[in-house]
């Protein structure tokens, strides 16, 4: 899988708040947040896929 930069700008008393969360689970700020896009991403998809599955069922029954 290819990468590309993003770059944020970010006020110091968020990136305070993200190093401390980061720091935490023993991770840099910039995998804290990857993961946590990661994250919110498959939560969306899976929530997408469950209520288009209960639409299909909804259609048959």
């Amino acid at each position: 899988m290819a990468s590309t930069v993003l770059s944020l700008r970010l006020d110091s008393e968020l990136l305070d708040r993200l190093k401390g969360h980061a720091a935490k689970r023993g991770m840099s700020v910039q995998d804290y947040v990857v993961r946590t896009l990661v994250r919110d991403d498959f939560d969306e998809r899976f929530h997408a896929a469950v209520d288009e599955t209960e639409r299909f069922y909804r259609s048959v029954g």
